[in-house]
């Protein structure tokens, strides 16, 4: 069985070796889905029979570990050192350095990162992160699957 979650948020950040706009300072509005796999808990009484998990656990992990952290904030690659300079002169500016390029093939690893270890196996139904996808616009994102899916995607 799978389950999916979508939260959404909006975060700055810039590709500096890109040749076209994306090199410059911008922001979007991304939306992010988490999908679940794991046997539907059948426990006559549970608060969860009947569910993998329930989507309101879903979505409260994943704003509390990563969407809180990234919204409104400037998401910039450590090695990007101008930009992080000039971030850091920004009073209270919210930023989270990254030790990779910000684009949404990056952004979903590190997302399926910071989530996978939170939703495993929580309910003792063999519970597991299946995929990230971060849009970065309506029209375009990007998959992360660990590796019981497909390989490590290092």
């Amino acid at each position: 069985m799978f389950i999916t979650c979508r939260l959404e948020f909006d975060a700055g950040h810039r590709i500096p070796d890109h040749k076209s706009q994306c090199r410059h300072l911008h922001g979007h509005r991304y939306a992010l889905e988490v999908t679940l796999s794991g046997d539907i808990i059948r426990k006559a009484g549970d608060p969860a029979n009947g569910m993998l998990m329930d989507f309101s656990e879903v979505k409260a992990l994943a704003k509390g570990h990563l969407v809180d952290l990234w919204d409104h904030a400037f998401l910039v690659h450590e090695g990007d050192v101008s930009v992080v300079e000039f971030l850091g002169s920004l009073p209270g500016h919210k930023t989270v350095i990254l030790d990779c390029i910000p684009t949404a093939e990056n952004l979903a690893e590190n997302a399926f990162r910071i989530l996978d270890a939170i939703y495993r196996d929580t309910y003792g139904n063999h519970l597991r992160l299946d995929r990230v996808r971060l849009y970065e616009t309506p029209n375009c994102w990007a998959d992360a699957v660990g590796t019981e899916n497909r390989g490590d995607f290092r």
